[in-house]
């Protein structure tokens, strides 16, 4: 669906608070919430692997090759699964509508993005994988085009689940910080987006110079 023939059609509130409550849950923003709040959490509900004999789970230690990789791949099948899932829910309450509605105003001028993209865009932040199989389902919807799963995917490749591995990484660096936290983590997303609008801007002379030739 367009984004045009979006704007022109009502929502209901429901879509709108499907929305907010989807992107909670793939922000990270209530990471580590006692009680309830957890469960709005995307990393909490993924939830991890028990330890098998100590430390190891069953990916175990000094793997190797095919085999290994095999276990790894399975690894990440848990937590794709829930991000495709929370985004069928969302599109059932016409979240993604809501998303094309809100967000492509924003997103467009800014990444060349519809807003539809939005819940993956977030996502991506925290898990790599989820925003990679969201996007794919996307495009595979017809919500992205060719050259916008493109320039999604330059958002995404540079620093992959920046909120996760900069929270959980680089704070081993905080104590030695003399700018506030937060700043660094800024200046990566900043990139980012100076990254994704350089393929835009790659993509758009290509296209000239085929159409000249």
């Amino acid at each position: 669906m367009s984004d045009s023939c979006v704007s022109r059609r009502p929502l209901p509130l429901s879509a709108y608070a499907a929305l907010i409550v989807t992107i909670v849950f793939f922000s990270g923003a209530l990471a580590g919430a006692p009680g309830i709040l957890g469960s709005l959490d995307f990393t909490t509900v993924s939830g991890s692997f028990g330890k098998i004999a100590g430390d190891f789970t069953f990916l175990g230690k000094g793997g190797g090759g095919a085999r290994y990789g095999f276990l790894f791949a399975l690894s990440l099948v848990p937590g794709i699964m829930l991000a495709l899932g929370v985004v069928e829910v969302a599109e059932r309450m016409q979240a993604l509508h809501a998303a094309q509605k809100l967000l492509t105003p924003l997103m467009k001028p800014l990444l060349g993005l519809p807003g539809s993209a939005g819940l993956a865009l977030i996502s991506s932040l925290q898990s790599s994988d989820a925003g990679a199989a969201m996007t794919k389902d996307l495009h595979d919807k017809g919500l992205l085009s060719e050259k916008e799963k493109t320039v999604f995917a330059a958002f995404q490749f540079s620093s992959a689940s920046s909120v996760t591995v900069y929270l959980s990484m680089g704070v081993a660096l905080f104590p030695f910080l003399c700018v506030p936290h937060l700043l660094p983590l800024g200046v990566i997303l900043f990139y980012k987006i100076a990254g994704t609008n350089l393929m835009r801007l790659y993509l758009h002379f290509a296209k000239r110079n085929r159409e000249a030739l």
